[in-house]
């Protein structure tokens, strides 16, 4: 273990704006810290929302059949999303290690900066993306030909930023998949409450990446990286809501075509309630605040899932 004046040592050399001084960044030996930092360890809220769509699905799917959800898919939806997060972010560090060296949030990461070769990245993305395969042939075959199918979504992400000012709903496809995987996991199959709680991730995904997206607006316009928050500009406000609000609708759909209750209701209600107070504080030019809400809906996606999980329960 690493004492505190080591700690207090490593950690300003080793942290990004972004990280969570978290155990990892602490307790890991210091040649593991630039592979911590690609697979996004230390800024944990990466993997905990790509896991929330998967969270969803499969309350839903749970909720559909008056049960509480598989705590094993919940579990193995737990690692994959740890490991394919990574792999993900190894990948896009990969692909966009130029455009990073020019964006002052992002020129301290592991291969802008040197602390990784490209090389190295390229072993600790397959290592990953093993872990990921691993758990995907855990479920059954519909499902494991669905997660696949994504493999195309995730393949190109990292160029959209070159060619599109909407790569954040590329991104929405990309992150909000496990709303179709929960539900084919529990059913082999897909069914329109899937469809529409899928729906509602990729609205969320959108509108919680363009505020995630102002941090670096500024950045992007100098080194010609694309993005909602650019296009958006002034009506940025506006622009989230209106995605958080189609996120609402289709959450409540899918409730309703699942045969949800109250109290899954409710959850979609205050799930409404936490995206309308992100939504009257965001603005532009404010990054300390823009890293605040996109990180609060961690909060706000569980709220949804305790909701439908608990109405499948009760």
């Amino acid at each position: 273990m690493i004492g505190a004046k080591d700690e207090g040592a490593r950690t300003p050399a080793a942290a990004l704006p972004d990280s969570v001084a978290n155990f990892a960044l602490l307790y890991a030996p210091a040649s593991w810290i630039p592979f911590v930092q690609l697979a996004r360890i230390d800024r944990p809220i990466g993997w905990q929302l790509l896991l929330l769509p998967c969270w969803w699905s499969a309350a839903l799917a749970a909720a559909a059949r008056h049960s509480g959800p598989d705590l094993w898919h919940l579990l193995l939806f737990f690692i994959g999303a740890v490991a394919m997060r990574g792999a993900g972010s190894t990948y896009n560090d990969i692909i966009d290690r130029e455009i990073d060296a020019g964006v002052e949030r992002t020129r301290g990461r592991p291969l802008p900066s040197g602390r990784a070769s490209v090389m190295a990245a390229k072993r600790f993305l397959m290592a990953q993306a093993a872990v990921g395969a691993a758990v995907l042939f855990s479920f059954n075959w519909f499902t494991v030909a669905l997660g696949v199918a994504s493999l195309g979504i995730v393949a190109v992400y990292p160029f959209m930023k070159r060619v599109t000012s909407w790569p954040q709903a590329v991104l929405g496809l990309a992150f909000a998949y496990g709303g179709l995987m929960g539900w084919a996991a529990a059913f082999g199959s897909l069914a329109p409450a899937a469809v529409a709680i899928y729906a509602a991730a990729v609205f969320w995904t959108i509108g919680y990446d363009t505020i995630y997206a102002l941090q670096d607006a500024r950045d992007d316009a100098v080194v010609g990286v694309r993005s909602t928050a650019r296009l958006f500009g002034g009506r940025v406000r506006e622009a989230v809501g209106w995605l958080f609000l189609c996120a609402v609708i289709c959450a409540g759909l899918a409730v309703r075509l699942a045969g949800g209750g109250l109290i899954a209701a409710t959850g979609v209600l205050l799930f409404a309630l936490h995206l309308a107070w992100q939504t009257r504080q965001v603005r532009a030019g404010d990054a300390a605040l823009a890293l605040k809400l996109f990180r609060a809906n961690r909060d706000a996606g569980l709220i949804l899932f305790a909701g439908i999980a608990l109405d499948g329960m009760l």
